[in-house]
């Protein structure tokens, strides 16, 4: 069992509602939510959008008035969209001034959320979720003569369009690598690859997902933690390391986390057995580190198939398992290697001329010619050899 927390955007003519279901409820989930709700209904209404005093929107309730203080991101977020929020009574005084966001959530919890549904991730139940908005059009509110999917036909034509520019819902920050190739975000740790070591990183912190980038470069793409103190830790960014240090790798949390992932699989544990019976403790784990730098480039079905080929015929060397891992591959009809978009450099710009006139250009041209001896420097010898007299 999971706990997960369900976001609800009601518009409250048509009573068409968009729901999204995440793992947190911080403000990354809030804006994401929103940002999936314009998408979702094509625009953004015109008019007042009313909210709880929810944290993630304001930072401070001003005493008996309307006024709140905002949080600095929502009201970015808010600007971009233009679109204009009104805050609710706190408590229960203004329970009345949103009934019926409150009763969509509980009408919606009680129809489509209970008993309580399974998934194997958060993306496959939101798609789940589709389908029921989607059966909700049909759907009398009341006595209206209309359904919700018609009085939503009226009501989409009054909506404002959507921005341009998408804005960035996730959290930017700058966490430095530590000496375990480490970053602590949100009082969690994900591992980065070891040549990043004592530098900072720039990370986009979202509601799924952590986003690591080396300059403009992107480096690794993490779940999200959400319990304090879990380590998400990729066995990937320390083969470097474990070739020196081959050792290290068979008490080590990133196999661990790799075994239970499924990308260490059974055929890499024949293979690390074989080697090591074949070669010994040492050079057979490095044979298996150098195994799986192939993953790198090839795809993982295919090494692992080219595993098991290699295991067949006795030949564990790594040049091996790379040729049947390519012929797996054409097998397939596919290319052997990993498809990555180059980024091209901008062509080179052809320099133009510069209008500056050099200094030899400029003697030849308006300065008359130099007749002066060149200086002699016989005198200023003899200054090296004259002796300082002792005070």
């Amino acid at each position: 069992m999971t706990k997960c927390h369900l976001f609800a955007f009601r518009l409250a003519y048509s009573g068409k509602a968009v729901h999204r279901i995440s793992a947190s409820c911080g403000q990354q989930a809030f804006l994401e939510g929103h940002v999936h709700a314009f998408s979702m209904l094509g625009g953004i209404p015109a008019g007042q959008v009313r909210y709880d005093n929810l944290s993630p929107a304001v930072s401070r309730v001003v005493f008996k008035s309307r006024s709140r203080q905002e949080n600095p991101r929502w009201e970015a977020f808010r600007t971009h969209y233009g679109f204009t929020p009104f805050y609710c009574e706190p408590g229960l005084r203004g329970a009345h001034e949103k009934g019926g966001a409150e009763g969509q959530v509980g009408y919606f919890r009680r129809n489509y959320l209970t008993p309580v549904p399974e998934a194997r991730c958060l993306a496959e139940l939101n798609t789940r979720l589709l389908d029921f908005e989607r059966a909700e059009d049909d759907r009398r509110i009341g006595h209206r003569i209309r359904t919700i999917g018609q009085d939503f036909a009226r009501e989409a034509d009054l909506l404002l369009p959507l921005p341009e520019d998408p804005f960035e819902t996730g959290l930017t920050l700058h966490p430095r690598v530590d000496r375990y190739a480490m970053i602590t975000v949100k009082m969690c740790r994900y591992s980065v690859p070891a040549r990043l070591i004592g530098r900072k990183v720039r990370t986009v912190l979202r509601t799924e997902e952590l986003i690591v980038y080396d300059g403009r470069n992107e480096v690794v793409r993490h779940p999200r933690s959400t319990s304090r103190g879990a380590e998400r830790i990729v066995l990937d960014h320390y083969l470097e390391v474990l070739l020196r240090k081959p050792g290290a790798l068979a008490g080590s949390e990133a196999l661990d986390q790799a075994r239970r992932q499924g990308v260490f699989t059974t055929a890499h544990e024949a293979l690390w057995a074989a080697a090591k019976q074949q070669t010994g403790e040492v050079e057979g784990t490095r044979a298996l580190v150098e195994v799986l730098l192939l993953h790198r480039h090839l795809h993982h079905d295919d090494v692992t198939e080219g595993i098991r080929r290699s295991l067949e015929v006795g030949a564990l060397t790594c040049d091996v398992i790379a040729l049947e891992a390519r012929k797996a591959a054409e097998g397939h009809g596919r290319s052997p290697t990993i498809s990555v978009e180059a980024v091209l450099p901008d062509p080179p710009r052809t320099p133009e001329p510069s209008p500056v006139t050099s200094l030899e250009a400029h003697r030849r041209t308006r300065l008359p010619d130099d007749t002066r001896p060149p200086p002699r420097l016989e005198s200023w010898d003899e200054l090296l050899h004259r002796s300082r007299k002792e005070p």
